[in-house]
């Protein structure tokens, strides 16, 4: 073959003279040849533009396929030479029109360029490894394609490009390590496995030749401009190598150079080639290359892309096919008829517009009649929905179906968000009525400034309906009843992400029926992890609740739409839309500009000259034009130079606008009432600039002007295309570097902010077509084009944050451990894009094939994640079993959107002492600025802040440091600081943007720390970054609006601080400002001015807690312009000797209750021995500086409680047997119950039994008090039979268990009679005489017992038994003591004991109430709260949500959890405070229980059983409930219902029972695990939600635990934050009963009281 190559190489320059010689006789043949490539071009479908060649030479070689070998290089470039050998590595002769029409039309030709028929998607794996090139040995043809062969012919067609990607990878770094061929056959046995021995050893035989094919394939897709650096031709190959070429072997060059195919094969076989090419690459660089692309890149690079129905375009190492039919259905495809124009300086490809449809007939069109009248109203001023919208229309309105729409910017999308609207509120219309409370609609945006166009265009169009459409974003706060009063919120993703992260508004987040995500392929920006998370998070939460939320995405095309449907959940087949741009509404001509000068100054020059020949293009064509720049600064600078150019070049007449229009004077008259004198100038040369620094008013004018034509050349930033719809003919973006303030750094224009400013070409009502034009670098222009084409598949970004997000999760409750945060990531489109394309994200081969779900890698990435949280201590995590449990750290990180590279800084820096400068400089170090760059140009600038004073804090690592300049920055916006240059305000901005919200966290953190100095200072930063305002200037300036800026510095200069003004009247404030009228006004900003009055009282209940009983009294006037609705209040206590905060609260001051002047507040301390001197009690603004009052509570004197006896001690005594009662009656009453009394009844028995002696015996509920009372009951029997016994049950409910269970037991076998007395059931005079037992509440007993000398039976009472005496310190505390004081008056005046028995959990000062009872130490048993018959585990867990509803969705998921861990098989009981709270959570437990695939784990019957039952039950949700083996007790159900759940619980037929906290005392049904929800409850006379009294708190816990079956009980009891200390120590140390009778005495007396 070389000897052949050789012969044709000498021979080639004997004929190429003769056919000079010959040129004029083959003329004829030339012109048949030509229209043979004519032929060609109609028969293939590409447009050849064909011209004759300049040199007879050139034309020789044309005619005769001869080689090439030395035709001079003036040819070479003329030609455009090895432009195909460049892109296709071909190495074949130059080709006659009848060899290409050979290469066209011959599948096997291909086979020469390196395709092959698997790669285009031909199907079947039978392949044929070894082609006819190689067996013929042409070695040098083995390449990619081979590669491709070879490994679909191993691992089949779905698997060979990762297996081709993993050889790739293998064979680059034995390259680098210099590997041996063993070496590199053992690895791929260790990839393919050694049944493959024989396909390894044809691999290594191809080694070398792999090799060089991989490092082209590399250095080609590295840059453009691989092949002048890389190739032996002359610099113009490099040139040629980026035309665009038409179909195989054939290239289309410039209008210069016309169509010369030059495929000199043989000259690159005798050189070096591929190999010298590369020879000095970076073999590292292209190892991560190589990873970042896939393996059809790979192979395209090589192969080229084969179709017959068009070109391609080569630019920037992209390859574009042209259409033969103008669509644009497939990527990287461009419309017939794109052209490649070279000029001096900068390169254009213009792309025609897309062919548009023909125009649809009527039949096709939804008219707006055909819907119902009230949904008409929408569409006012429509008569049909468009092609797109009537396409869609019958899904959109008449199913739920999810729904992703890809469709061009401009098709008309937005009113597919309306039809979803209307089919939300048809399905909640109820008679013709709209049950806005029902649900909710998110609209989710990407920018405020498409938010605000949104709210104002569906607010506008739903009116008609009573919708209340909202804005919710950064800018645009809804206050709790806002949010509840909207229908519509329109919000960004960053926002919603934080709403539902907080788990926050719950009511809100359950009734959104309808989510429509706006611009849904954003996925592929930075910003895509926020809306992964929140749909991720929206469909987890319509399977948890099996509720029904429709997800409606709206998107530009994209090219793997079916992934993205996958992740929405939308069925293919009828919830999936995908358009091309020929449903464009007006056909869009696009031109990408690429200057190629290096000159930044040179470039912006032309950048401008290309602008403006645009713009004057466009002009003469009578159409007006809007030119895109990326900052404020350059909207003026660009509009003068339009003008100076127009003015040079005498074209100033195009910019003018008619002078005959009546209209125009008044237009000149509105632009000359501006203050905006750049806006003046450039109006006069008709241009017009607009961009968000403008006044609102100044970017109406602008607007309406352009809209009306008296504005020709409108030049704005993109905040136009987004938040006004705005259109022109002709858009032009002018640049593509946008500065990032996020990564400190010029950017490139992102696809989204192209689209939204293209879809502004083109004005539909009144053009045929549009124009856009982007004018860029000449680096960039296959990037941009690559965007138009939707070259690239977009990709997830999610692993980026997924530390963040997860922690989110963790917070929220749906995540608990590592099983269920791998289930949440399959919902992410992370997961989804793994499984299609797992090279991008890391998965290898070997991976791939042991996990072909990626189920185990999932887990891995979650692993990693968690490690990370543990790490910087937002999150504990077992990796043993896999559990995480947040902390407080990763709850104020999610709550304040902070990433966790922050936290861990945060953890090594923030102490309990710092400074202003330590705090500032420890914010500038946190990830959010990590981005900040530091410019040499902005140096002088910020130096320059420091000279003028705006930082007063002394920056830590300087100027020259991002972290300096991030210091520097938020103290020059602190200080209000002027600055200048473009970039470094817009870094200002950014800056300003996150620091307060960083301060929140900071605070937050060290309030939970309870560091006193910090949180104070930290509260004063966060205040200063939102008012931006130094601590140390003048409180007044918070009142800017109505003082002076010269009034406040005159204030600050003469030292007039707001306590000497307070001792000043208006006039002297006047005086002595030397301003006679300002006193009235600075004496009224100081009477506005938040101010409280405080006064403090301190109770000690115990040794160890303090009630402190604040009484705050408003001193200001309320301006709601000031003061808004409400002000927020810090609350807190400290302790100066420690520097320690020991509470701390917010605390909410509304309009109305500053108009009730007292405000009272109450909570617990602890309390310290020694006591320290004094407390200090700060009230201080949340929002207000130096609004904030102290008081000293001074602690000398304080006298403590005495410390009570110590309890009486559980002595280790045998048992008593039941036959210690003596009486075979009382003995047959307990006999099959229990054998033996238990400790607490043994050790009180003889006194309890033996005695008359009155008793007080506190013990922990459960312990047996009812069976120690009856006892007492059975001595009186035995001893006094004619006397009664009187039970006092300070509960209906408690009234209620005792009548029920001595009914049926102890009456009816003793022959006892027994009568309620109650406000619902009042006995005859005969019954009560008749009754041995009356069992009454306090109130009737008191009521009866007040005329006790006219009634006998009171005087007949014998036995007084009090059951949870320790309610004295209560609410119906008086009564009982009153009762007991009058029963004790009746004994002593009728000479006539009575004895008096106490029952009470254990108590501090039980000496104290034994004396008063009249009870010896023979009678007091007061047993330490441990002492159970079944010892009870406590777990107390702290919940910190603000609000009450939300706070207690958030236990919910810790419920389940606690049920699956303390007692999953064993009864579960669990407290809630109210009827709704016990059908939420219930419904709550069964939805994890179904998410667990374990949704009848709670039912112990058979379904014949469960059938029977449910057909007892007459309340819907009860029924419901009980289907899952979760019941329902409260009030609101029917007797049948209560009693029926009771049986079902009692007999472990159901497993879990919610109920109200009524059943702790009524129903005596224990269970092994208590769960107590929450310890408030709503007190409907206060108005506020308060807490349960420790006794009901206790009683519940006293369920835990079942005597005859448990060896432990276990109670969980789940707190608000803030009281997890307090209840921690009641629980396990007695407290104190105090009296409230002192309230009472006057009534007391009115009642005579006297006895």
């Amino acid at each position: 073959q070389q000897q052949q190559g050789d012969k044709d190489s000498s021979s080639s320059s004997e004929r190429l003279p003769a056919a000079a010689a010959a040129a004029a006789a083959a003329a004829a043949s030339l012109s048949k040849q030509f229209a043979g490539l004519q032929l060609l071009a109609e028969e293939f479908g590409a447009d050849i533009d064909v011209a004759a060649a300049d040199s007879t030479t050139a034309l020789a070689w044309f005619l005769g396929g001869s080689s090439n070998d030395d035709a001079p290089a003036a040819v070479h470039q003329q030609q455009g030479a090895s432009a195909y050998q460049q892109q296709h590595g071909g190495d074949g002769l130059a080709a006659t029109p009848a060899e290409l029409r050979q290469l066209f039309a011959a599948g096997a030709a291909a086979d020469d360029l390196g395709w092959d028929g698997v790669h285009s998607g031909e199907s079947g794996t039978d392949v044929d490894i070894d082609s006819d090139d190689e067996r013929k040995g042409r070695g040098k043809k083995v390449g990619l394609a081979w590669l491709n062969r070879w490994a679909t012919s191993i691992a089949g067609k779905d698997q060979a490009p990762v297996l081709c990607h993993a050889i790739c990878s293998h064979l680059l770094a034995a390259e680098q390590t210099d590997l041996s061929g063993d070496e590199l056959a053992a690895q791929f046995l260790d990839l393919l496995g050694d049944a493959a021995f024989d396909q390894v050893g044809m691999l290594l035989e191809r080694r070398r030749y792999l090799f060089e094919a991989l490092r082209k394939a590399l250095a080609k897709l590295s840059g453009p401009d691989y092949a002048a650096t890389g190739g032996d031709g002359p610099p113009a190959a490099a040139a040629a190598s980026n035309m665009p070429s038409y179909a195989p072997g054939v290239t289309i060059t410039s209008s210069s150079q016309k169509l010369m195919a030059k495929m000199g094969r043989k000259q690159q076989k005798k050189g070096v080639g591929v190999g010298k090419a590369a020879a000095g690459a970076d073999l590292d660089a292209e190892l991560e290359l190589l990873q970042s692309l896939t393996w059809d890149e790979l192979l395209s690079s090589e192969v080229g892309v084969k179709d017959r129905r068009g070109g391609s375009l080569w630019l920037g190492g992209m390859q574009f096919a042209m259409a033969d039919d103008g669509g644009l259905a497939t990527r990287n495809v461009l419309p017939k008829g794109t052209k490649r124009i070279t000029q001096k300086g900068y390169e254009e490809v213009k792309v025609p517009a897309v062919q548009g449809l023909p125009a649809p007939t009527q039949d096709e069109l939804v008219p707006i009649s055909s819907l119902e009248p009230w949904a008409q109203a929408a569409f006012s001023g429509y008569k049909t929905l468009n092609r797109i919208q009537s396409r869609i229309f019958n899904t959109a309105y008449y199913s739920n179906e999810n729904l992703l729409v890809c469709a061009p910017t401009g098709a008309g999308k937005t009113n597919i968000a309306m039809i979803t609207v209307l089919r939300e509120v048809a399905a909640n219309m109820s008679n013709g009525t709209i049950q806005k409370d029902h649900f909710k609609i998110v609209y989710v945006a990407p920018m405020k400034a498409l938010a605000a166009e949104v709210t104002t265009n569906f607010g506008k169009r739903l009116a008609p309906l009573g919708l209340v459409v909202k804005e919710l974003t950064g800018d645009m706060q809804l206050s709790k009843r806002e949010l509840s009063e909207t229908q519509m919120i329109v919000t960004t993703p960053e926002k919603w992400d934080v709403i539902t992260r907080k788990g926050g508004d719950v009511a809100v987040a359950a009734l959104v029926k309808l989510l429509i995500i706006d611009e849904v392929h954003l996925l592929n920006d930075e910003r895509g992890p926020v809306i992964e998370t929140i749909i991720a998070r929206t469909l987890r939460q319509v399977e948890a609740s099996q509720s029904m939320i429709r997800i409606v995405g709206l998107s530009a095309t994209l090219p793997n739409y079916q992934d993205v449907a996958t992740f929405l959940r939308v069925n293919s087949s009828s919830g999936l839309f995908h358009f091309d741009a020929s449903y464009r509404p007006v056909p869009l001509e696009m031109s990408f500009v690429g200057v190629t000068i290096a000159n930044m100054t040179a470039r912006n020059s032309m950048m401008n000259q290309i602008c403006y020949d645009k713009v004057v293009d466009s002009l003469k064509r009578g159409h007006q034009v809007m030119v895109f720049v990326h900052s404020r600064k350059d909207t003026g600078k660009t509009g003068r130079v339009l003008g100076d150019l127009a003015a040079k070049n005498g074209e100033t007449h195009l910019f003018e606008t008619e002078g005959d229009d009546p209209r125009r004077g008044l237009a000149v008259k509105e632009v000359n009432k501006s203050r905006n004198r750049e806006l003046q100038e450039l109006f006069q040369s008709g241009l017009g600039l607009h961009h968000a620094g403008m006044l609102r008013s100044d970017r109406n004018l602008t607007e309406r002007l352009f809209a009306d034509g008296f504005i020709k050349v409108l030049v704005c930033t993109a905040t136009l295309a987004w938040g006004v719809n705005l259109p022109a003919h002709t858009v032009i973006i002018k640049g593509t570097q946008v500065y990032d303030a996020k990564k400190g750094t010029f950017t490139e224009l992102g696809m989204l902010d192209v689209q939204q400013i293209f879809g502004r070409a083109g004005r539909p009502q009144f053009d045929t077509s549009g124009e856009a034009t982007i004018v860029t670098a000449h680096s960039k222009l296959a990037h941009y084009l690559g965007m138009l084409t939707h070259a690239t598949p977009i990709e997830s970004q999610f692993k980026s944050l997924l530390p963040d997000n997860l922690n989110a999760e963790l917070v929220l409750g749906t995540v608990t451990n590592v099983k269920e945060a791998a289930t949440w990531l399959t919902y992410s489109y992370l997961y989804v894009r793994m499984t299609k394309n797992p090279l991008v994200y890391g998965i290898t081969y070997e991976q791939l094939l042991a996990d072909p779900t990626l189920t185990h890698y999932c887990r891995d990435l979650i692993i990693d994640a968690a490690k990370q949280l543990h790490a910087a201590k937002m999150a504990v995590f077992d990796e043993r079993t896999g559990n995480m449990f947040v902390t407080e750290l990763g709850r104020v990180a999610s709550h304040f959107y902070i990433r966790y590279q922050s936290i861990i800084v945060f953890n090594e820096r923030l102490k309990e002492h710092v400074s202003w400068a330590d705090v500032l400089g420890m914010i500038s170090l946190s990830s959010e600025f990590e981005n900040i760059m530091v410019r040499e140009e902005e140096l002088p600038e910020v130096e320059n802040l420091i000279r003028q004073g705006a930082i007063p804090h002394a920056p830590k690592g300087g100027v020259e440091n991002k972290h300096g300049k991030a210091n520097i920055l938020i103290q020059a916006y602190i200080s209000r600081a002027r600055v200048e240059s473009f970039s470094l305000t817009a870094d200002l901005m950014y800056v300003a943007s996150n620091a307060p919200r960083i301060a929140r966290a900071l605070f937050e953190i060290a309030v939970r720390r309870k560091w006193n100095t910090a949180a104070g200072m930290l509260l004063e930063l966060c205040k200063s970054l939102e008012l931006r305002l130094w601590p140390d200037q003048h409180p007044l300036r918070q009142m800017e609006a109505a003082l002076t800026p010269e009034l406040l510095w005159k204030m600050e200069e003469r030292g007039l601080t707001i306590e000497r003004l307070d001792d000043m009247s208006a006039s002297e404030i006047g005086a002595f400002l030397r301003h006679p009228a300002a006193g009235d006004k600075i004496r009224g900003c100081l009477d506005a001015f938040p101010r409280l009055g405080l006064e403090a009282s301190l109770h000690p209940i115990t040794r160890g807690v303090a009630r402190i009983q604040l009484t705050i009294t408003p001193q200001f006037s309320w301006r709601d312009r000031l003061h808004g609705g409400a002000l927020r209040w810090w609350v807190w206590v400290e302790d100066p000797s420690v520097d320690r905060l020991h509470h701390v609260e917010s605390w909410t001051l509304t309009k109305k209750m500053a108009s009730e002047e007292v405000q009272k507040l109450g909570f617990t301390i602890p309390l310290a021995e020694p006591l320290p001197g004094q407390y200090f009690i700060r009230l201080v603004s949340d929002n207000w500086l130096q609004a904030e009052e102290v008081l000293e509570v001074s602690l000398a004197g304080l006298q403590l409680p005495s410390r009570g006896p110590p309890h009486t001690e559980l002595l280790d005594l045998d048992p008593l047997p039941l036959e210690a009662l003596g009486k075979e009656q009382y003995i047959d009453l307990y006999r099959g119950r229990f054998t033996h009394f238990n400790p607490i009844q043994t050790q009180a028995f003889h006194t309890l039994y033996h005695t008359d002696e009155s008793v007080l015996l506190g013990a922990p509920t459960g312990s047996g008090k009812t069976i120690s009372s009856e006892l007492t009951m059975m001595r009186l029997w035995k001893a006094h039979p004619e006397d009664k016994v009187i039970y006092i049950a300070p509960l209906k409910a408690l009234v209620r268990e005792r009548m029920n269970d001595w009914g049926k037991g102890l009456c009816r076998r003793l022959g006892k009679k027994l009568v309620e007395l109650t406000g619902d059931y009042t006995p005859d005079l005969a019954a009560l005489l008749a009754a041995d037992i009356i069992i009454a509440t306090p109130e009737k007993w008191d009521g009866i017992s007040r005329n006790w000398q006219s009634r006998g039976y009171v005087k007949k009472v014998g036995l007084l038994v009090i059951d949870e005496i320790h309610l004295l310190g209560a609410d119906r505390g008086p009564i009982l003591e009153v009762i007991v004081s009058r029963m004790r008056y009746i004994a002593a005046s009728m000479n006539r004991p009575i004895r008096f028995v106490g029952l009470s959990t254990a108590l501090a000062n039980a000496h104290d109430l034994a004396d008063w009872l009249g009870t010896s130490s023979a009678g007091l048993f007061n047993f330490k709260p441990s002492v159970r018959p079944v010892p009870l585990e406590a777990h107390m867990q702290g919940f910190p949500g603000k609000f009450y509803c939300p706070r207690m969705a958030s236990m919910n998921k810790p419920a389940y959890a606690a049920i699956q861990v303390h007692s999953p098989l064993k009864p579960v009981l669990v407290f809630v405070a109210s009827r709704r709270q016990t059908r939420l959570t219930a419904l709550d437990l069964i939805s994890y229980a179904a998410a667990d695939e374990r949704p009848i784990q709670f039912v112990h019957m058979t379904p014949q059983e469960l059938t029977n039952v449910l057909s007892r039950v007459r309340d819907a949700s009860l029924r419901h409930c009980l289907q899952f083996g979760v019941g329902l007790h409260h009030a609101g159900l029917g007797e049948g219902d209560r009693q029926l759940v009771e049986s079902l619980f009692v007999t472990q037929q159901i497993q879990v029972l919610v109920a109200t906290s009524t059943l702790a005392w009524g129903v005596n049904t224990p269970a092994h695990l208590v769960i107590i929800k929450g310890t408030e409850y709503y007190d409907a006379p206060s108005r506020r939600y308060v807490d349960f009294p420790i006794t009901d708190v206790l009683q519940m816990m006293g369920r835990a635990g079942r005597p005859q079956y448990d060896t432990k009980g276990v109670a969980v009891i789940m707190v608000h934050e803030p009281k997890k200390a307090f209840y921690k120590r009641f629980l396990y140390e007695p407290f104190p009963v105090e009296s409230s009778l002192q309230d009472q005495v006057t009534s007391a007396g009115a009642h005579g009281c006297c006895y």
